[in-house]
């Protein structure tokens, strides 16, 4: 499995590295399912063997180990006070961005790949579940909510994940080369929208506003709409970035 320290990314070995990108060249050429863990084996030249001690299935070939990117989020996030949350979360999700954009290459590859196969997309979004869960539970300690009655939490987590997902899309699709300034960006926003306090937009005069809503419905009942209105959200986002990369891909139309 690969290898690497705490503070940076894993390290694949050199018959890992094979083994992957012959996985990546057979799924490009023959299409994913018609590619075998043999056949990848054969073109990395090596034994079937060898891959399994490698990786536990063909999936595995295609998903990096995220392993070592949750602990990083984790201590990341358990060294910061309650009152840093917000400056911790950013950091935190920065380095699952850095890891997709250390990938380069490899991550578009696998952006193509997981965009056409079901079943592929759903374990990457499993993945991002694991990164909102760890941002949840953080923030909670942040707003003093209760495991059952943090609206608040998930609601700042997954806008975190939402903004980190826009962000990397756009990256994948050559949209961007600043990726780093437009999460800074998509950040900010997220801030504005669910700690004001920290952005400075409260600080002339040393206050901050607070809105309280109350209502009789039980937020259990509100939650799953909500996550339904932000998954609609970055939807509508995916398909007007496709239409500009569209765009894009046409190139100028020049005066007759």
């Amino acid at each position: 499995m690969p290898t690497g320290s705490p503070t940076g990314p894993p390290t694949a070995t050199p018959t890992e590295e094979r083994l992957r990108a012959a996985a990546f060249e057979l799924f490009e050429q023959q299409g994913y399912d018609a590619t075998t863990v043999e056949s990848i084996a054969e073109r990395a030249g090596v034994g079937r063997t060898t891959f399994f001690r490698a990786f536990r299935s063909k999936e595995d070939v295609i998903f990096p180990d995220h392993t070592d990117v949750l602990a990083r989020v984790r201590q990341r996030l358990a060294a910061s006070a309650a009152a840093d949350t917000p400056t911790a979360v950013t950091e935190a999700a920065r380095l699952v961005l850095r890891r997709y954009l250390d990938e380069g290459d490899l991550a578009r590859a696998r952006y193509r790949l997981t965009r056409t196969i079901p079943a592929l997309r759903s374990r990457e979004i499993a993945h991002l579940q694991q990164y909102q869960q760890e941002f949840r539970d953080h923030i909670r300690r942040w707003t003093g909510e209760q495991p059952g009655a943090d609206l608040r939490a998930e609601l700042m987590a997954s806008s975190v994940v939402v903004a980190h997902n826009h962000v990397l899309r756009r990256w994948l699709r050559g949209l961007t080369d600043d990726p780093e300034r437009e999460f800074d960006a998509a950040m900010a926003q997220v801030l504005r929208t669910h700690a004001p306090s920290v952005t400075g937009d409260d600080r002339a005069d040393g206050g901050a506003t607070v809105v309280v809503l109350r209502s009789p419905v039980d937020p259990e009942a509100v939650l799953p709409a909500l996550r339904r209105a932000l998954a609609a959200a970055e939807q509508q986002a995916e398909q007007a970035e496709q239409a500009e990369g569209n765009g894009r891909a046409a190139g100028p139309v020049e005066p007759s």
